[in-house]
């Protein structure tokens, strides 16, 4: 049975779906005004870890992750490259899918943008409105905090813990407020700014309340699991909250996940744009392997900081290149391999027990530092099983596929190279498709070739590779 951190309760509980054997799960996505940085590749492999998990426990997962493209600083960036909003978004959000697919996260379900759902956020709003959950000041919208009695659960603060910290700001915008708590749901117009008409005057939304209309709209009233970096806990999320359970009078999600930071530097800090001390994972994808950044970040529990330095890296990639190692060496002895032996049972006996064990340890809540220990005493037993004088077909091959599963679970996977020999044999096949007019399956075989780095040069001597450099 899977138990799961939630942080509204702050213990671990079983983990029950709404519906049979399915999960609905929404993950706060990137605000696209700039690559992301190592903090927000953390969260975003932290949750496809956990969202890999719980389909290779058999559940079918609608995960939907959404891009925050209208926000302010998407419109400053809009300016400072004389572009505009949806421009800079378009380009931040194809950014984001290369250096995710580069760390094999897997696409989300549905990728809601903000633009896209305008109307949406509009209803949603009125309906606040029409509850008295939310009030018009000047062509901006509030949402009235107070009114919602268990604000402030989430994050574990009390109304008058947080109203200390409201009364202390100032400016314009809380002089519109009735009250220091309350928080924006739609924000007027300003000159020359990206706006929509709604009506109570044109502007554009506020960043909490996207996620509660995108949320609800795509995955139903109630969700499984919501998740997001901890720096979202408050406001972000205690808002959505109050939102979503103001205007359907249902519990918005039944598990609140969160993960931890990444720090960087002697002192531990916090990886953040507004600080200036991050990485980019665009940058990091292009100077290292990015199956090493993701096992870097993947084997780490979920709930606890990452500390970023060369030396966790270097570390990360020499504990991913034992378990490569492992699994090579067992595909070398295939090669003079007998199909079977007497102790075949007891060896894959071994392979149950060990995934078992990974299993066990992964329920409990996700906990990927326990996994990837039993990953490594599987790699541990592979090494020794390889090096027996006579060795089983029927084991290494059960081995082999078990370990790349166990793996995908952290995004990691193992290619076999292609021989020369099976390249000439591609190639062969593709030519024979080509003479049949089965253009289908020769752009299949040439689109397989490539993802391998093989480039086909047809000549009218006949089709020439080369490895890519």
């Amino acid at each position: 049975m899977i138990k799961i951190y939630n942080t509204l309760t702050r213990q671990k509980e079983e983990f029950h779906p709404i519906e049979e054997g399915k999960v609905r799960m929404y993950v706060c996505g990137p605000t696209v005004y700039n690559y992301i940085h190592i903090g927000n590749g953390r969260s975003t492999v932290a949750f496809d870890t956990v969202r890999r998990y719980l389909e290779f426990r058999g559940y079918e997962v609608n995960y939907v992750s959404n891009f925050t493209d209208v926000d302010d600083k998407i419109i400053r960036a809009a300016k400072e490259l004389e572009l505009t909003a949806p421009e800079v978004a378009d380009r931040f959000i194809q950014a984001f899918k290369e250096d995710t697919q580069a760390l094999n996260v897997k696409p989300a379900c549905t990728h809601p943008r903000v633009m896209d759902h305008i109307d949406d956020i509009i209803a949603f709003i009125q309906v606040l409105i029409d509850k008295e959950y939310a009030y018009i000041s000047e062509g901006d919208v509030y949402y009235r905090t107070r009114k919602f009695s268990t604000y402030g659960q989430l994050s574990d603060q009390s109304i008058d813990e947080l109203e200390v910290g409201a009364s202390q700001r100032t400016g314009v915008e809380q002089q519109m407020k009735e009250d220091p708590l309350d928080f924006a749901l739609w924000k007027s117009a300003k000159a020359d700014e990206i706006s929509w008409e709604a009506p109570w005057g044109s502007g554009r939304p506020g960043w909490h309340i996207e996620c509660s209309v995108m949320a609800t709209k795509l995955l139903g009233e109630t969700i499984d699991i919501h998740g997001g970096g901890q720096d979202l806990e408050f406001p972000h999320h205690e808002n959505e909250i109050a939102q979503s359970e103001a205007k359907t009078g249902k519990t918005f999600a039944n598990y609140w996940m969160h993960n931890g930071f990444v720090t960087i530097g002697e002192a531990d800090d916090k990886m953040s744009k507004s600080l200036g001390n991050f990485v980019t994972v665009h940058e990091m994808v292009q100077q290292i392997d990015p199956q090493v950044l993701r096992f870097f970040m993947a084997t780490t529990h979920y709930r606890r900081p990452i500390r970023y330095s060369e030396k966790t890296l270097t570390e990360a990639g020499t504990n991913l290149q034992r378990l490569r190692n492992a699994y090579e060496n067992a595909g070398f002895r295939l090669a003079d391999a007998v199909h079977s032996l007497p102790s075949d049972a007891e060896e894959l006996a071994k392979i149950q027990h060990l995934v078992e064990r990974f299993t066990e340890e992964m329920d409990d809540d996700f906990n990927t530092a326990n996994g990837i220990t039993v990953v490594y005493e599987f790699a541990k037993w592979l090494n020794l099983y390889s090096e027996q004088k006579e060795v089983s077909v029927v084991v290494l091959e059960k081995a082999r596929s078990t370990f790349n599963q166990l793996l995908e679970v952290f995004g990691i996977a193992f290619k076999e190279e292609l021989l020369d020999a099976e390249i000439d044999e591609l190639i062969a096949e593709r030519n024979q498709a080509r003479k049949d007019k089965n253009f289908a399956r020769s752009d299949e075989i040439r689109d397989l070739l490539k993802a391998e780095g093989i480039v086909l040069e047809d000549t009218p001597q006949g089709t020439r590779w080369r490895k890519e450099a």
